[in-house]
């Protein structure tokens, strides 16, 4: 099996400190909207006005006139609000995303509904995130699966 990369989730903990670390509309932006979302940071950096459905609560995900911000920009307003909280673990937008996914699994909400949200196309994909949640929940996939 080739070596793979394997980022860690924030703590809730951590979470909260990236979350309180944010000093300008921008960066909470960025740093709430992945954490919330599960947004890939392209996704994010994709978004228009016409993308944001208020009174929906959803997010239309498809490339327009984008962002303002561009994607290496927000990798590093990550990488610094992460710095300012004083994470030492390695955090980018995707593992904000690997966050969302993980806090998601461990509040109930099933995995079929995390790969929707997510854009999954594979359940296996989706299941990676399994690795981080509690054991009971890892426990009945592989059951079920």
């Amino acid at each position: 099996m080739p070596y793979q990369y394997v980022r860690e989730p924030l703590t809730a903990e951590e979470s909260d400190r990236l979350s309180n670390a944010c000093e300008t509309p921008t960066e909470r932006l960025i740093v709430w909207t992945l954490l919330d979302t599960g947004l890939r940071v392209s996704e994010l950096c994709d978004l228009t006005p016409k993308n944001v459905l208020w009174q929906q609560h959803q997010l239309r995900i498809r490339a327009e006139e984008a962002f303002p911000v561009k994607t290496r920009r927000a990798q590093d307003i990550v990488k610094a609000v992460a710095n300012r909280a004083g994470i030492t673990k390695d955090v980018s937008p995707h593992v904000l995303r690997l966050t969302f996914a993980t806090m998601a699994l461990q509040k109930g909400i099933s995995l079929p509904t995390v790969q929707k949200i997510l854009g999954h196309e594979s359940l296996q994909t989706t299941a990676i995130y399994l690795n981080f949640t509690d054991l009971p929940i890892q426990d009945e996939f592989e059951r079920k699966w």
